[in-house]
């Protein structure tokens, strides 16, 4: 298990903004330990990853959260530019999304996604997916940024 004074970084990419603030909730409601950054769109993601403009002075992610139905650039765009950069591909992508189409989960996994989860729509549900999601990546998983 991970040290648990340390602390993460977290992308999340999701337009919705509503989902956002969900999501920093749970993270606040769980702990402290992890800075969670937000980009709204595909190309944002991708800028942020590559530490362009803006993003040049950004933390690298030790777990990427990734909605699929995002503007510019979708989900799965964003999936096969990461997995097919050398220097990024080894960051867990955690596809979290409202849907279920068994053509989105195979074609996520088929782009190297680590994990596919379906976000649950009401609160409690969704509180109990991030803490899980946590508890899995930050804290059981070994994590390539903590790899020696």
């Amino acid at each position: 298990m991970n040290n648990s004074l340390q602390r993460y970084c977290v992308l999340l990419i999701e337009d919705n903004p509503g989902d956002v603030r969900l999501t920093q909730e749970a993270f606040r409601e769980i702990g402290d330990d992890v800075d969670l950054q937000v980009v709204m769109d595909g190309v944002e993601a991708v800028a942020y990853l590559l530490k362009k403009g803006e993003y040049r002075d950004k933390p690298v992610p030790d777990l990427i959260l990734l909605d699929l139905n995002l503007p510019k650039w979708g989900g799965r765009q964003v999936l096969e530019k990461v997995k097919n950069d050398p220097l990024l591909r080894r960051i867990p992508i955690v596809v979290l999304t409202t849907s279920n189409a068994s053509a989105d989960v195979l074609a996520c996994y088929d782009l190297h996604a680590n994990c596919f989860i379906n976000k649950p729509v009401d609160f409690d549900n969704f509180f109990k997916t991030i803490q899980r999601i946590k508890i899995f990546w930050l804290q059981t998983a070994t994590l390539p940024s903590n790899a020696s």
